[in-house]
């Protein structure tokens, strides 16, 4: 007799196969007395350097930027002189080398969660730090991802990034979590492979080995045991794409169907009509200063010649909070995702922007590709407006903004008298209309994008560009859910934006209803009560 399971859908398909369970990693053993304090530093070293060199080559080895980038601040944790120093003093007071480690970690761990906000969300990478470097002290391996020597689906309390970054979509049906939120790294790395994903599942890491499940990534059910045999899947693959990249509903009416990229490499072979959301601050990342002028154009040129004639919508640098820069001190915040993030970040570097936006309009000049230029974090029609007119003065006549506080969702209507389109960025709008932090687990129900007050904030911003005729899209990771695509397109939403391996999938659920259909779920998810009210919408038209 089969069981149901509940969690979070946190990416779209179906798949079927035999479950198998991430290993435990190792144990601290008991304590002894610590008789060599030297060699014991030298031994919590070499473990960190070791650490540091194995999370750093599997960045370098990353297939995309978003892997690689967060690998790399991962091993950057570990080469982090206040931690080593920390773990020094602790061998010095008498503690071993994994259990120095351990108290160290246990320090920061708890400083990161006290802090609160998206830098409580580093708590887990420190967690997978220090069962790492503990395992390199005790000589014995970190579990690794399984290998039944068939297809199987993953089960684990959470993926950590360096495991994340090696799953293979040819081995991996799809992945189901106990912990996580749709917006963890887990959920990030696996819509990027196009697995299907249910985190914060309860009762997931009960499933024996061998057990046969069902996964829904889209409705959030892990259906256990009862189903057949052989290991299936319905995520779409790249490759089947049909010629016409254009999304349409069944009676014709067109849904712009973009990407989420971080540089050019994330658009080879991808099956979209353009960009919908281009992060820059991928290029700012690793630079002590900001970088010049003639690298910011190179960079955009690449990805804008990827896209002859195509549209390309280009995020300004989205830094603060829990994308720190060297070149941006944040100095004292005691709540970074409320201080100075996203266009922010202006108000103590103004010459930034000036730079980024004059270097955009340089590469643009050159290309075909229709470039058009947004910001993150803008609240009110004064910040929009300074912003507009900033870009159309460096000759960049297209420019919109990224709505993602409910103040500028409220404002919209105003904000498009001086901007020339939105974009709604659901993950961080999900976070500030219900007070939640967007990367914590506990709180995932509140962070469900299904949920019925979220919708009337997007619907709010699609009516206000269709009263005047201005676009509207969506470039949260919700737009990968093709279930809530359906819904996006109900309320008027003009384009939604995605990771390209999610594509096919909201493809082929838009064909499958026409526009009226369309708006018929929308209307009966902004009545429901709860997330899985809304959800239910869709499948009764």
């Amino acid at each position: 007799m089969s069981e149901l399971l509940r969690g979070l859908g946190a990416s779209a398909g179906t798949a079927t196969g035999p479950a198998y369970r991430l290993g435990d990693p190792p144990r601290l053993p008991r304590p002894r007395p610590v008789t060599d304090p030297d060699g014991e530093v030298d031994r919590a070293y070499a473990a960190m350097d070791a650490v540091r060199d194995d999370i750093a080559q599997r960045a370098d080895a990353a297939a995309d930027p978003t892997t690689a980038e967060i690998l790399r601040v991962q091993a950057s944790l570990a080469a982090d002189r206040t931690l080593r120093d920390g773990v020094a003093m602790a061998v010095r007071a008498g503690h071993e080398a994994p259990h120095a480690v351990a108290a160290v970690l246990a320090e920061h761990r708890a400083a990161l969660l006290a802090a609160g906000g998206l830098l409580a969300t580093r708590a887990a990478d420190l967690d997978d730090l220090r069962d790492r470097v503990v395992a390199r002290c005790l000589g014995l391996p970190m579990p690794s991802l399984p290998a039944p020597g068939h297809p199987y689906v993953l089960i684990a309390m959470d993926l950590a990034p360096a495991d994340a970054a090696l799953l293979d979509p040819a081995q991996v049906l799809a992945v189901v979590t106990s912990a996580g939120s749709f917006v963890s790294h887990t959920a990030i790395l696996a819509r990027a492979r196009g697995l299907p994903t249910v985190v914060a599942c309860g009762g997931a890491l009960d499933i024996a080995d061998g057990t046969v499940v069902t996964v829904d990534g889209a409705a959030g059910r892990v259906t256990v045991g009862d189903t057949p045999a052989e290991a299936q899947t319905t995520r779409p693959r790249l490759n089947d794409e049909p010629v016409d990249l254009r999304g349409r509903t069944a009676d014709g009416h067109h849904i712009a169907l973009l990407a989420n990229i971080g540089c050019a490499a994330e658009l080879a072979g991808a099956p979209v009509e353009g960009v919908g959301l281009f992060r820059t601050e991928l290029l700012f990342q690793h630079h002590v200063d900001p970088p010049g002028a003639q690298e910011q154009v190179a960079a955009y040129r690449e990805v804008f010649e990827a896209m002859p004639g195509r549209r390309v919508i280009v995020r300004t640098l989205d830094a603060g909070s829990d994308k720190p820069l060297p070149f941006l001190p944040a100095g004292d915040e005691p709540n970074p995702a409320l201080g100075l993030r996203g266009l922010r970040v202006a108000r103590r570097g103004p010459e930034i922007l000036r730079t980024q936006i004059e270097a955009i309009a340089t590469a643009a000049r050159s290309c075909t590709a229709r470039v058009e230029v947004m910001a993150p974090m803008v609240t009110t029609v004064s910040e929009a407006a300074q912003f507009a007119a900033l870009c159309r003065d460096a000759g960049l006549p297209t420019v919109g903004v990224m709505i993602e506080v409910p103040a500028a969702a409220m404002r919209s209507a105003q904000i498009l008298e001086v901007v020339d389109f939105l974009s709604v960025g659901t993950n961080d709008l999900s976070q500030y209309a219900f007070a939640a932090d967007r990367r914590s687990g506990e709180l995932a129900d509140l962070l469900d994008p299904w949920q019925p007050a979220l919708l009337s904030l997007v619907a709010l911003c699609a009516a206000a560009g269709a009263a005047v005729g201005r676009p509207v899209g969506v470039c949260g990771e919700a737009a990968a859910d093709p279930a809530f695509a359906v819904v996006l397109v109900g309320l008027g939403v003009t384009s939604l934006s995605m990771a390209p391996a999610a594509v096919p999938g909201v493809r082929a659920a838009l064909a499958s209803y026409n526009l009226e259909e369309c708006r018929a779920a929308a209307q009966q998810a902004l009545a429901a009560t709860d997330p899985a009210a809304a959800r239910a919408a869709v499948t009764r038209i």
